[in-house]
């Protein structure tokens, strides 16, 4: 082995490097990216929960408890009802994540020790559920006071009572696999043209940039829908993930995000210049989906600039979506909003894509 050979092997390497730009940013930006998420967007404390309360009592005990509960920090009055029925529906519609109730004889039942404390808890995410049960032991100040002490609570858990991780992950993994190859696909789709030569007989083609594009997504959307039945299918047969909403739903909801991903791969398979290039930068895309749309992590302890990165995503919509449907049985016209955010977000990524493509072959 002579040095100078392997001295030109590796100059020559560094030199390649130093031309692939997205390659070299890559190095540099992806340490750096888990470094900000992990040390900074990441937080398994959970703070400002929505909430709603239901304030039967109407006293001065009463109000200065809501007044207590919400100095923890740990809830954000979002909804004010007089039932405790209407925070279950505003919970099953993703208003909120915790209800709490006051009954009207509320000082009469704390002076006797029986219960004075309702606790409605949307068991759909399991950290909302332990952020409910500490919510009583949670002092308001140095002094260790606690808004709840001599309050005998009961904590109700909504749509997964017995805490199953199997039914807080998998509809949420439908998800995460629906990114992870959904975007990888088609990120690869034109520079793979460009690579294998396919690019010439287009261009000797009528084929517009809009025909190629739909082209190249609508075999993938029929995948995708397959890969959601068999994640569905295995998830009830071997987890007993419960189905509460329409299946018809939970396809829509599913053929939403199979579309905005397919569309975010195709934006950059424009940008990149080789698979390789493709590849990378689809990473770059699943690594901040997968932490900071609440599927590893809690979306509720995160820093509002960093929730406010998130919902570009659309694997954090679509988490809303399935969970609604599937764990809470609420019904796509419900959550509304995280279906106009995808249809959106889909629209957005094709016209840039469309807007980028160029047939020719540079």
């Amino acid at each position: 082995m002579k040095l100078r050979r392997l001295f030109g092997v590796m100059l020559k390497e560094l030199r390649q490097l130093r031309r692939d730009r997205i390659t070299l940013a890559m190095i540099i930006g992806i340490p750096v990216m888990q470094l900000l998420l992990f040390g900074y967007a990441i937080n398994t404390t959970l703070r400002e929960l929505s909430a709603g309360f239901a304030d039967q009592a109407r006293t001065s005990a009463s109000r200065m408890l809501v007044r207590d509960i919400v100095a923890t920090g740990v809830v954000a009055p979002t909804l004010e009802v007089p039932t405790p029925q209407q925070l279950v529906d505003a919970m099953r519609r993703g208003e909120i994540s915790i209800g709490i109730v006051i009954p009207p004889d509320y000082e009469r039942r704390r002076a006797e020790g029986r219960e004075a404390l309702q606790i409605l808890v949307d068991g759909s995410d399991n950290a909302v559920q332990s952020a409910a049960m500490q919510l009583a032991r949670m002092p308001l100040d140095n002094t260790g006071y606690s808004p709840l002490a001599g309050s005998t609570i009961s904590v109700v858990g909504f749509y997964n009572p017995q805490r199953s991780s199997a039914v807080n992950i998998v509809p949420g993994l439908v998800g995460v696999i629906l990114t992870m190859t959904m975007v990888l696909f088609t990120a690869v789709a034109i520079v793979r043209e460009r690579e294998r030569g396919n690019m010439e007989l287009l261009i000797a083609t009528p084929v517009t940039s809009v025909e190629l594009m739909l082209g190249k997504v609508i075999p993938y959307v029929l995948i995708g829908l397959l890969q959601t039945a068999v994640v569905l299918a295995l998830g009830t047969t071997l987890f007993k993930v419960p189905l509460g909403g329409s299946l018809l739903d939970v396809f829509i909801a599913a053929g939403l995000l199979i579309v905005a991903n397919l569309t975010l791969g195709l934006l950059i398979s424009t940008r990149a210049q080789s698979q390789f290039q493709a590849m990378q930068m689809t990473f770059f895309v699943f690594l901040p989906s997968i932490l900071l749309s609440g599927f590893m992590f809690p979306f509720a302890g995160m820093p509002r600039s960093v929730q406010w990165l998130a919902e570009v995503l659309p694997l954090t919509h679509f988490l809303r979506l399935i969970r609604g449907v599937m764990l809470r049985g609420a019904s796509l016209w419900e959550l509304w909003p995280d279906v106009l955010a995808l249809v959106a977000f889909s629209a957005v990524m094709m016209t840039g894509a469309v807007l980028r493509f160029r047939k020719r072959l540079d």
